[in-house]
């Protein structure tokens, strides 16, 4: 790892510790989504190569361009809002079937109103990695803004299971389901 890469790392992580004590001390009145610039390894079906080439697989070239490529979209996402144009640079990584992707593409249709297509996107992340907890939170996430309040529960239970009460995705989950049904607020 680079000086300037450790750098960026301890930056993005002193600002989420920060993002996050501010949040834990916070009374919320909307749920804020919480997602990474990391996304977990391919389906365990695209591993084709061998243990002892995974130890080197983020120092091969295509692996690169493809974190570079991620992290380039979330940054649209989360820092420019721009969700078009995310969902354009995560399909060009043609990896929708990664579950961080995936769920990155329906959270962005979910931002636009394409409701049906971002369920789509998170059903797909959610085959991809039964277990990711960020697909469980959005895909929750949107079921309070689609009036889903039992299914959102549900997705809310699994979250508890997989990453217990105290953990970010748990919390955004929760204080959207505390809200009053039908205040319109999206998340």
């Amino acid at each position: 790892m680079t000086k300037s890469s450790r750098t960026s790392s301890l930056t993005r992580l002193t600002t989420f510790a920060l993002l996050s004590a501010v949040i834990a001390v916070t009374p919320s009145v909307t749920a804020f989504a919480a997602g990474s610039d990391t996304p977990s390894p391919p389906p365990s079906s695209d591993q084709k190569k061998g243990a002892k080439d995974k130890k080197h697989h983020a120092d091969k070239p295509d692996e690169r361009a493809f974190l570079d490529g991620y992290r380039a979209a979330y940054a649209t996402i989360y820092d420019k809002h721009d969700y078009a144009a995310a969902i354009g640079q995560l399909k060009a990584l043609k990896q929708d079937d990664r579950a961080d992707v995936a769920n990155l593409i329906g959270y962005s249709y979910r931002k636009l109103g394409d409701y049906k297509v971002s369920q789509a996107y998170y059903e797909r992340a959610l085959k991809a990695d039964p277990n990711h907890a960020r697909t469980w939170q959005y895909y929750g996430l949107w079921q309070v803004e689609q009036g889903n309040r039992d299914q959102a529960q549900y997705h809310l239970n699994k979250l508890a299971a997989l990453t217990g009460k105290n953990s970010i995705e748990y919390k955004s989950l929760s204080d959207a389901l505390a809200q009053a049904p039908g205040t319109g607020l999206t998340y």
